[in-house]
């Protein structure tokens, strides 16, 4: 099994940054992609971004000019950089982890409130 602990998230004003940090324990080995969705209030869960244990990131075109990521397997953690924040991006960031043996892992989540 695999656990993860996202951190990093808060209110944040109009316009800032975050970066959020997952670090994964457990069967880190068997650990592929590692990716952040997001949820917003009253709506489904969508993917952000997600980055392959080789480095090639895929983001979501509606964040892509302000969102990065990024991946230390020697810390086993995934990073996730937004810059310049609506309030649109106001919800709960996920990390989601999937393994060679085709289970995926969620994190409990951390809220992100973009405010004024």
């Amino acid at each position: 099994q695999v656990q993860l602990v996202e951190s990093g998230g808060g209110l944040v004003q109009i316009g800032g940054s975050l970066r959020l940090s997952c670090t994964a324990s457990g069967d880190v080995i068997s650990m592929n992609t590692m990716a952040w969705y997001r949820q917003a209030p009253g709506k489904q869960r969508e993917l952000v971004a997600a980055i392959t244990r080789a480095g090639r990131t895929d983001v979501v075109r509606s964040v892509r000019d302000r969102t990065t990521i990024s991946r230390d397997n020697s810390k086993n953690t995934v990073y996730l950089q937004m810059v310049d924040l609506k309030p649109e991006d106001t919800g709960v960031y996920y990390c989601k982890v999937d393994t060679v043996s085709l289970v995926d892992y969620w994190g409990p989540g951390t809220q992100v409130t973009v405010s004024s």
